[in-house]
């Protein structure tokens, strides 16, 4: 995996840095990954929260380049400190100890490298607790195959079906035909979500924001989950879209989706199946 980071190909935008001598891509990130927080979280998915809340990790940097973040200051501005392999372990470990249910990699894709090394060393010293991988989908198949065994549960989003608006809005004109591999492989390796007492302990859950003017294509999205996924997928269609960042910038997205606009995604996911979180 080290490997993929010198040069850099570790996702879909091969910049071929040399990160290990500090040179930096698209992500703004050299070798060693930068934290920006630690802790229990429970805003996410009910069956990651349960009563212990989901074990978050925070990397700063992002491959995407999405002008409407609600994490910007993070993902754009990189505030974090930079940690090491071991501290990366430790952090598993502690909120393990906490007695979350999971451990939650937030915007993992260009640092893979490092949680890979940081899981391997966490494991031997007693992390048993499910790992979550939780990515805007911007992935690269070939680096997901080497991710086998050390995430159970893949929480991409989809964001995208049209390349205009996702090279728009996110710098990534081939984010939906590399989005919809890397959630084929994800499925491939994980299956369905799959639960014990009402927590996520293995499986792929899909996060799909809507947005204004049905820019974001969210059936073509679904469609693609029940004929080419699983009709058992499940899904949460997110509602908390708000303008932010320079969102302002651009008038088609300069407001929140209305009621309507919301709902007509998430009864076309029921009709077509799928499993939609409440």
């Amino acid at each position: 995996m080290w490997q993929r980071a010198n040069p850099c190909t570790l996702c879909p935008r091969k910049c071929k840095v040399y990160r290990s001598k500090g040179q930096i891509g698209f992500c703004g990130i050299a070798c060693l990954p930068a934290v920006s927080s630690v802790g229990p979280h429970f805003g996410e998915e009910s069956v990651l929260v349960g009563t212990g809340g989901s074990g978050t990790i925070f990397f700063a940097g992002c491959n995407l380049g999405c002008i409407f973040c609600q994490n910007f200051d993070i993902s754009h501005y990189r505030h974090g400190r930079q940690v090491t392999i071991e501290q990366v372990a430790q952090s598993m470990l502690d909120l393990q100890s906490y007695g979350c249910h999971n451990i939650n990699f937030v915007t993992p894709t260009h640092v893979i490298h490092a949680i890979v090394a940081g899981i391997e060393l966490a494991r031997k010293q007693g992390l048993s607790i499910p790992t979550v991988y939780n990515t805007g989908g911007y992935d690269s198949v070939e680096t997901l195959k080497l991710l086998d065994g050390y995430m159970d549960i893949y929480m991409p989003d989809m964001k995208y079906s049209d390349s205009e608006v996702a090279k728009e809005l996110s710098s990534a004109p081939d984010y939906p035909q590399v989005n919809f591999a890397a959630v084929k492989e994800m499925h491939r390796q994980v299956g369905d979500l799959q639960t014990e007492k009402g927590l996520a302990t293995r499986g792929l859950l899909v996060r799909h924001l809507v947005l204004p003017e049905n820019l974001a294509g969210s059936f073509k999205i679904i469609d693609f989950l029940a004929g080419q996924i699983s009709p058992k997928t499940v899904i949460n269609v997110m509602d908390q879209y708000r303008p932010c960042y320079k969102a302002s910038l651009y008038p088609k997205i300069n407001r929140r989706p209305t009621l309507q606009e919301i709902e007509s995604v998430r009864q076309y996911a029921i009709d077509k199946g799928l499993n939609v979180l409440i």
